[in-house]
C-alpha cells in the first residue's frame, strides 16, 4: 500500500513520513480507519521505541478527535489486531461508534465482519476520506 501498488489500494485519510491512515476496505461502521507505521513493525513491545509508539498514538488520538467531529460518535473504538499468521504489520483500528447503536450491537459485535460489512461506493469512500482528512488536519493544528 505504501508503495502505491494498485492491488492494495485504500482511500487515504492522512500520510506523513512515518505514518499512513486509511479507510478500511471492509468497514463495519462508517469512518472505520486504520493507522499504520510506514516502516515494517510487527511487535509493539519489541519493534518500536517509546518515542515512535507515542508519535503513532498521538496520530490515533488526533484521528479520534477528527472522527468525533465528522460523525455523531458515542465512542471511538481503538484496538490493535493481527498476528504472525495474518496481518503481521502493526496497525491500529480506530472506529467511530454512532450514537444510538443498541448495546447488543456495540463493542466487538460492531467490529466483526461476520455481522456485516458496509457496501460504500468508491466515490463516497473518497468523499469520506477527504472529510475525515480535513477534520484530521484541523484537529492536528488545533492541538
Amino acid at each position: 500500500m505504501v508503495r502505491n501498488d494498485p492491488a492494495f489500494f485504500h482511500h487515504r485519510v492522512f500520510e506523513d513520513h512515518e505514518t499512513i491512515i486509511f479507510l478500511s476496505k471492509y468497514p463495519t461502521l462508517p469512518g472505520y480507519c486504520l493507522v499504520c507505521p510506514k516502516e515494517h513493525r510487527e511487535d509493539l513491545a519489541r519493534d518500536m521505541s517509546t518515542d515512535e509508539y507515542l508519535r503513532l498514538q498521538e496520530k490515533v488520538h488526533v484521528l479520534s478527535r477528527a472522527l468525533k467531529s465528522v460523525f455523531d460518535a458515542e465512542r471511538i473504538y481503538v484496538l490493535s489486531l493481527g498476528s504472525q499468521q495474518a496481518n503481521s504489520h502493526l496497525h491500529f483500528h480506530v472506529v467511530p461508534l454512532p450514537s444510538g447503536v443498541p448495546l447488543e450491537k456495540q463493542q466487538y459485535h460492531a467490529l466483526m465482519a461476520e455481522h456485516g460489512v458496509l457496501q460504500i461506493p468508491d466515490d463516497q469512500m473518497a468523499q469520506l476520506a477527504q472529510r475525515i482528512g480535513e477534520a484530521y488536519r484541523f484537529e492536528f493544528t488545533a492541538r
